[in-house]
């Protein structure tokens, strides 16, 4: 039995709700994100980073004379890793910041920011992705890191305010460009800013904004397929998972 998002969600609409709903617009779209003073308003920013270890030091020299010390620098990790030892030294780089995006979002939870974004949200999620407005703000999140996003999808669903179907629409949509704001901006405008230059002297004809468009008319073309593929192809979905919700639920109450 599916679970209705918009019936299991606060009817609490204050103003407190719409300011935390505000600030956590910007806290997570990484518009704010600097070394400048508004950084303590970006979550990037505030997550911050693992600090840096010495691996290596080379030495130039001269005429007999040592005249520069070189220190090459990596993360906690090193390198040349393998395994499960490595993969576990990774998973810890993510809990810092997936536990630091959950305390924000129980706090803003708590202000009432999930009710407006779910009232907001849904005259244009609901047709454009057919997911709920209160995705807004983890699909928010899930633009600069997609571990934030999956940790928040995954409270959401425990909560019961998302189903399986709608659960599998939003999945997909995060994992089309995953974390779009960050991979892309420390990636892809990298590589625009660093392509030979054309026959007239400029860098590229392509904007950085451009290809932020394409990338997410990406995600909602993609997140329409899987839909469009369900309704055609997997019309027993909402029955398995029904099945699926029922042996967990009679499981739980053994």
């Amino acid at each position: 039995m599916t679970t209705d998002s918009s019936s299991n969600s606060s009817s609490k609409w204050s103003l407190t709700g719409v300011i935390a709903f505000c600030f956590a617009c910007i806290f997570f779209s990484g518009l704010l994100q600097s070394k400048e003073w508004w950084g303590i308003f970006d979550f990037l920013t505030l997550a911050g980073n693992f600090g840096k270890v010495v691996h290596s030091v080379s030495t130039k020299v001269a005429d007999g004379h040592v005249v520069e010390v070189v220190a090459k620098t990596t993360s906690f990790r090193g390198s040349g890793g393998a395994g499960a030892t490595d993969g576990f030294l990774f998973a810890l780089t993510l809990a810092p910041m997936v536990i630091f995006a959950m305390g924000v979002f129980a706090i803003i939870e708590h202000l009432g920011a999930l009710e407006v974004a779910r009232r907001l949200m849904e005259p244009l999620f609901r047709p454009l992705l057919g997911i709920p407005g209160i995705c807004g703000l983890t699909a928010l999140g899930s633009f600069q890191t997609v571990d934030v996003g999956a940790a928040m999808t995954n409270d959401l669903m425990a909560r019961k305010l998302l189903n399986r179907r709608e659960k599998t629409l939003f999945t997909q949509f995060q994992f089309c460009a995953g974390g779009l704001l960050t991979n892309f901006l420390m990636t892809g405008a990298v590589l625009l800013a660093t392509a030979a230059a054309t026959h007239d002297g400029t860098i590229t004809t392509t904007s950085i904004g451009l290809v932020l468009v394409v990338n997410f008319v990406m995600k909602i073309l993609a997140t329409n397929l899987l839909r469009l593929y369900m309704a055609l192809f997997d019309k027993t979905f909402d029955e398995r998972t029904a099945s699926m919700e029922a042996q967990l639920t009679a499981a739980d109450a053994r």
